[in-house]
């Protein structure tokens, strides 16, 4: 029986990640996943992930992702278009003010010297003219950011691991992690197979604490409703004049895409509270509710897409920690096992430097961002700090 280096649960965007850059690293790695790969419902596929440098007053964020940005301008040379840079607009129904999601972000980029144009109601009538400026009166469009085309992004990478010597099994679905004497030897599958590796990695998403129960306290799944819908006008919501938006989203949860050129759709969704949701026995269906939710939004804020016919729907599984950072350690009990997991709904933004963070607290490597994301004490009380995320 082989034993790898590195043995990762997953195929996701943390497992594909973590496992190029360990294998970058020179270690033998191998990734068990249920597949296909991408798989249509995992949290990492779909069409489109926002990529978007505002957290608020939160700098560690912001200062990721100016590094990840770099990252995909340089995937975008590796694995061909598949960032693009349209701009973000953040615009609000009221006027910005401190502790708000919007102006806290306005400030730090400010701060850190980026250059985001403040927008009133003539600005956006003239500059997005989708929007209907006599609701949203505030906000801003700020050009360093956009969206990554996720599902092509994901068969990029397992192309480039396979490519480089990682061994990818797709149809492993792993059902135990095998510890005996306080250390982790490897997983068992539900096909019946053993692994045996030095070290594994726990990426599974929002199987995490299925997997490990002892993070069920602090993790749970949750679904959240995307639309794709069919614009009636696609220039009329395409760049320049339709980026990628947040809609007052801290206070609603809506937010979405420019008309998607291969695909021909608006893809609108929300970053809300979802429904809670096991991963393996419940449905993820879009319901009749959500359905409303989103034409009383439409009427609100984009009256030309309120009779546009919805194409596909589907409900995003969330792998979410109770405060909504990502849980990226080593295990404090089991040695020679790493859970990187919990991306909340927001992880994907950082995938060129997702898998240098897992690959050091995989090797015990010193990393100034990794704190945040450590194992941790949370209590049933704990509230979500996404200051992005609608918490009703």
């Amino acid at each position: 029986m082989t034993t790898y280096d590195y043995l990762i649960i997953g195929a996701g965007i943390f497992g594909l990640t973590a496992a190029v850059e360990l294998n970058m690293r020179g270690h033998s790695v191998a990734i068990l996943d249920p597949g296909p790969i991408p798989h249509p419902l995992a949290a990492s596929t779909d069409i489109s992930k926002v990529v978007r440098m505002e957290y608020g007053a939160d700098e560690q964020y912001m200062a990721m992702v100016e590094q990840a940005i770099t990252g995909w301008h340089e995937w975008n040379m590796r694995f061909g278009m598949v960032y693009h840079q349209t701009g973000v607009t953040m615009l609000t129904r009221q006027p910005l003010k401190p502790g708000d999601y919007e102006y806290e972000s306005l400030m730090l980029l400010i701060k850190r010297g980026h250059h985001p144009d403040r927008l009133e109601p003539d600005d956006i009538r003239r500059r997005f003219p989708a929007w209907n400026a006599d609701v949203y009166v505030d906000g801003f469009y700020h050009s360093r950011g956009g969206y990554a085309e996720s599902g092509r992004v994901v068969k990029a990478l397992a192309d480039k691991a396979d490519v480089e010597g990682v061994y990818l099994r797709a149809g492993r679905t792993v059902n135990e992690i095998l510890v005996e004497n306080g250390r982790c030897q490897g997983v068992n599958t539900v096909e019946g197979e053993t692994f045996s590796a030095g070290h594994v990695i726990v990426a599974a998403g929002a199987w995490t604490h299925i997997l490990l129960p002892e993070l069920a306290g602090v993790m749970r799944a949750s679904g959240h409703p995307v639309f794709h819908l069919k614009a009636p006008d696609r220039y009329l919501f395409s760049p320049p004049k339709f980026v990628v938006f947040m809609a007052d989203i801290a206070r609603t949860g809506w937010y979405g895409f420019p008309f998607h050129p291969d695909e021909r759709v608006v893809k609108i969704a929300n970053h809300g509270v979802g429904q809670t949701l096991h991963p393996a026995e419940d449905e993820r269906l879009v319901t009749v509710e959500d359905e409303h939710n989103l034409r009383q939004f439409l009427a609100e804020t984009f009256p030309a897409l309120l009779d546009a016919p919805i194409v596909y729907t589907r409900r995003c599984l969330y792998s979410d920690t109770l405060d909504e950072h990502f849980w990226i350690d080593r295990h404090p009990e089991i040695e020679g096992l790493t859970v990187a997991a919990g991306g909340s709904g927001h992880a994907f933004k950082f995938a060129p430097i997702l898998g240098g963070l897992i690959a050091d607290a995989a090797e015990g490597f010193d990393n100034e961002w990794l704190p945040k994301f450590a194992w941790r004490d949370l209590t049933p009380e704990t509230a979500g700090e996404e200051p992005a995320r609608y918490h009703g």
